[in-house]
């Protein structure tokens, strides 16, 4: 969706589970949040994408139950349990509000049910836990208990210092009722400082076993190696907070002994610390969280250790393991170039190093190869990082001519395919997900069986936010849009017959008594025979109220109401469903007071949002009525987004503004809800202030580094105003035939050191020969 760039705002109405965009003339620029993708969705000839599950709250996981019952994770900590894809009013059966951390890119990630589920009824949860390793204090350290949204505050900052969290994997014994049992934790690890590369994904694998994966937790916008943190006493977060060696918590990190930050993805290779989970995927006893006896590590006087099978990854956010089989594939989201498909074939056999963050992708990352540290120094000389077995670029296209966009990248699903009733083509491929390119691919079956990167083929283009792939009961492919739905790619072949539902209502809405004119003619059948029979219950109270295909009824009673259409072809049925409100209530009007559209902004800086609203009936809202949210796109080329924090029942309050990478955006939405219910929704862009970082050299024409990218000078980079950056000079490199050797930095900082540019600056490294 596109930003308006001025004129009267859109105003985002919501009547029960679906919403209208309305008009409204308040005197200035709107933009919705682009949080869901809004566009064509294409598919191949005989595949639709059909969305079974709405009206959820940031859904990160489904899971299916052998007797029916779907289980769904939202961010914020709730897992909800769905009698069947028809029901439309989930129980809450688990609520972990209070111990998750529900910011950025953290949250309830995580989720799994015993193989056995019939029998065994466990539910397993992995989340971003509140609370820091080994402290005594009660969870939430960072947020309020029992709150769907939690922030972080300035100092330490979020992107600054970070606030300092961990992970948790618990289960949970889930009854016939859907009544969970007390939570029992299995492992607490994963050290995070700074919010992203939080958990990942849980599965259990045809050896029983309970594989998770977790990421490490460190910067995203620079080279992490332990040195970000506070340093006055008393900071709410010193330097190097997870402990790492030479300098443990609050010590000095310096290359090349650091092995904090992303070097925690290497915690493997280290002995200067007890091993810690971060960058890893794991391999547990799911009845105790401990390592299996049969792990390649097994024999390590290291409890941790013993569980890891791989390692070396950045943020392994999904993984699939492939069916009859023991093989672990992973889909770890990478840096600012690649996005890996790494395999594990053998879970038993060796622990496998996939190099991150020494390597991205096929070559060794430039940022951290340029500072100099000694643990991606011995990996380049010694050998031992895997390959990826499929990595796409993010300035290529995944499949040709596929149509998702390049630039932002970020794998985000796996799935194998298994007896789908898809085309024979699909058999055995392996489908994956990019939450920033809004698509879907298959890598289809070669000789050999295994997935071939050389068969790529594009299955949803356009998809909504794909965050988790999974394969359902009747084998075909789901997946969970964080937009809050859940979608069902089906597939129809011209001699299979199928039928549709179609549920289609004038007006949906008005005042009771409210006299609906019903229409299910657009249903049908692809066996033109087919003879279609009707149901409708217009008020979900489950009684068959007309088998007629066009009724009408009056609604005489206020409310909002789900009418649904039941159509059956004597051997199949499926259904529709349409909200009636017949409440006769318009929608609210929130206005945004401050900031302006106007407003520009630099890391670290306080911004103050106000607002009010007004409604029809009720007159002007109070703050009980309002909720503010806030996202940051990032837009290299194509765009994708970050929900930050959200606040609710407040008419007023601040956030620090946080670093990223340019070029990016701020976007701040405030939704108002009337006493019938109603919401209406604006919302504002705040772009950021920017300076340029100029690098020179002497003599010029030599390499230098900045963050992750290694250029030839004299080069300039667009950076937000007051954003933080690593820089390296190599200690030695050549031009032409003559080698000069670094003598220093024109700031008299080391070769490899973090700047923060708050205004336009030149940075010069001096070489001599």
């Amino acid at each position: 969706m596109s930003f308006a760039a001025g004129g009267p705002p859109l105003r985002l109405a919501v009547r029960g589970r679906r919403a209208v965009l309305a008009s409204a003339a308040l005197g200035i620029a709107m933009v919705l949040p682009p949080l869901g993708h809004i566009g064509a969705v294409t598919t191949p000839t005989g595949f639709a994408d059909q969305v079974v599950l709405g009206g959820l709250d940031r859904p990160t996981v489904i899971r299916f139950a052998p007797d029916g019952r779907v289980f769904v994770a939202e961010k914020s900590g709730l897992v909800k349990e769905y009698d069947s894809l028809t029901d439309s009013t989930p129980t809450i059966v688990v609520d972990l509000r209070t111990e998750v951390h529900n910011y950025w890119d953290r949250g309830l990630l995580g989720l799994a049910l015993d193989p056995n589920f019939g029998t065994n009824p466990y539910l397993y949860t992995l989340y971003t836990y509140d609370h820091v390793l080994g402290d005594s204090s009660a969870a939430p350290r960072w947020g309020s208990a029992g709150a769907t949204s939690d922030g972080c505050p300035n100092p330490p900052g979020a992107t600054t210092d970070g606030c300092v969290v961990s992970g948790r994997l618990s289960r949970f014994s889930i009854d016939a009722s859907s009544q969970a049992g007390p939570e029992q934790v299995l492992v607490e690890d994963w050290c995070q400082q700074f919010p992203s590369h939080s958990v990942g994904a849980i599965q259990f694998g045809t050896d029983g076993a309970l594989y998770a994966s977790g990421g490490e937790g460190s910067n995203f916008n620079a080279v992490d190696y332990g040195q970000w943190g506070g340093t006055a006493s008393g900071t709410p977060t010193p330097r190097n907070p997870c402990g790492d060696p030479p300098g443990g918590v609050g010590g000095a990190m310096t290359a090349p002994s650091a092995e904090g930050g992303a070097l925690r993805a290497q915690d493997v290779r280290t002995t200067g610390d007890a091993t810690g989970f971060s960058g890893a995927i794991v391999r547990l006893d799911p009845a105790t969280g401990a390592a299996l006896p049969d792990n390649p590590l097994a024999a390590s006087t290291d409890a941790k250790a013993r569980a890891i099978i791989g390692y070396g990854l950045r943020n392994p956010f999904r993984f699939a393991i492939r069916p009859g089989t023991s093989d672990v594939w992973i889909g770890d989201v990478g840096w600012n170039a690649w996005e890996e498909i790494d395999r594990i074939a053998s879970p038993t056999s060796a622990a496998l190093n996939f190099g991150w963050p020494c390597y991205e992708g096929p070559s060794p990352q430039s940022g951290y190869q340029s500072a100099n540290l000694a643990l991606c120094q011995s990996l380049y000389t010694d050998g031992g990082a895997t390959t990826a077995y499929y990595a796409y670029s993010h300035s290529s296209a995944v499949a040709s001519g596929d149509g998702c966009g390049t630039g932002s990248s970020s794998i985000t699903g796996l799935a194998f395919e298994n007896a789908s009733g898809y085309p024979a083509t699909y058999t055995g491929a392996l489908f994956f997900a990019d939450y920033s390119r809004n698509c879907i691919w298959a890598m289809l079956s070669g000789p050999n069986g295994l997935p071939d990167p050389a068969q790529r083929q594009i299955l949803v283009a356009g998809a909504d936010a794909p965050v988790n792939l999974e394969i359902g009961p009747s084998g075909d492919l789901f997946y969970v849009s964080l937009s809050g739905s859940v979608h069902r790619i089906t597939y129809s072949s011209g001699s299979t017959p199928t039928i549709r539902a179609v549920a289609r209502a004038a007006p949906s809405t008005g005042a009771a008594p409210l006299t609906v004119q019903f229409d299910a003619s657009s249903s049908g059948s692809s066996d033109p025979s087919a003879v279609l029979s009707f149901a409708w219950d217009f008020t979900g109270d489950g009684t068959i109220d007309s088998t007629a295909a066009s009724p009408t009824f009056t609604y005489t009673t206020p409310g909002i109401y789900t009418a649904r259409l039941t159509v059956t072809d004597g051997s199949r049925t499926t259904s529709d469903s349409v909200a009636i409100d017949a409440r006769g209530n318009q929608a609210p009007v929130p206005v945004i007071d401050g900031p302006s559209m106007t407003t520009t902004w630099a890391v670290g800086q306080a911004l103050s949002f106000t607002g009010h609203a007004t409604d029809a009936e009720d007159g002007t809202l109070g703050a009980a009525s309002l909720q503010w949210s806030l996202a940051l796109s990032h837009c290299p080329s194509n765009c994708h987004s970050h929900y930050l924090q959200a606040w609710a029942g407040v008419s007023t309050g601040s956030f620090a503004a946080p670093d990223h990478q340019y070029p990016s955006y701020l976007v701040l939405t405030l939704t108002a809800t009337d006493s019938a219910g109603v919401s209406a929704s604006t919302s504002i862009k705040l772009s950021p202030k920017t300076a340029k970082l100029t690098m020179q050299s002497t003599p010029t024409g030599l390499k230098l580094t900045v963050d992750g990218t290694t250029s030839t000078t004299t080069f300039s980079r667009t950076v937000i105003a007051g954003s933080s950056h690593t820089v390296s000079a190599a200690s030695s490199q050549k031009k032409g035939s003559t080698r000069y050797r670094f003598s220093s930095w024109s700031d008299g900082k080391p070769a490899t050191h973090t700047i923060v540019v708050t205004a336009s600056r030149t940075l010069t490294a001096r070489y001599r020969r």
